[in-house]
């Protein structure tokens, strides 16, 4: 993330970031994953609408071990007195864990799915990835949410919110 020095970061910077988490991913991928139970082959590395918001950089990175929403983790992470963050989305706030990544720097993430075999192909996982960091762009209170979402009568986990996304893009 750029410092206040420096001119705010832009989709394009997100994105760039993107391309070179995609590439660490890859590397670990090829490392220690491939011969793992959870690597699901059928699947590739990609960084998904990685966009700046609130002045972060933030998208989904799609392995074939896991989808999460990431971050890189910045000054949030010198504010976060523990291993866990919050940060607020139109749609809710969402708990980011910390951790160091090898030539990635400190970064925040948030698991959406792993392990990743019930994705059929790489264009099912990119589909949801884009879906669900779409829907949490929608205001929670918003025409679009209102319409796109059933009224929550109790709290939902961040995996009850995505799988409500999915079920909702595919019916």
């Amino acid at each position: 993330m750029k410092s206040h020095a420096h001119a705010p970061a832009t989709d394009a910077d997100a994105a760039a970031w993107g391309q070179r988490l995609a590439h660490v991913y890859r590397d670990i991928g090829e490392r220690a994953m491939r011969d793992l139970p959870i690597y699901h082959d059928a699947l590739d590395v990609e960084a998904v609408g990685f966009r700046v918001f609130n002045g972060t950089m933030i998208g989904i990175m799609v392995t074939p071990w896991f989808m999460n929403l990431v971050m890189p983790a910045g000054e949030m992470a010198l504010a976060a007195s523990a291993s866990t963050l919050r940060f607020r989305f139109p749609a809710r706030d969402v708990e980011f864990t910390l951790s160091d990544l090898n030539h990635a720097g400190r970064i925040a993430s948030c698991s959406l799915f792993s392990p990743m075999l019930g994705f059929a192909d790489a264009a099912s996982a990119r589909a949801t990835a884009e879906a669900a960091i779409n829907e949490l762009m929608l205001p929670a209170g918003g025409k679009e949410a209102t319409r796109r979402r059933e009224p929550a009568t109790s709290a939902i986990d961040r995996r009850s919110f995505m799988r409500g996304v999915l079920t909702e893009q595919h019916e």
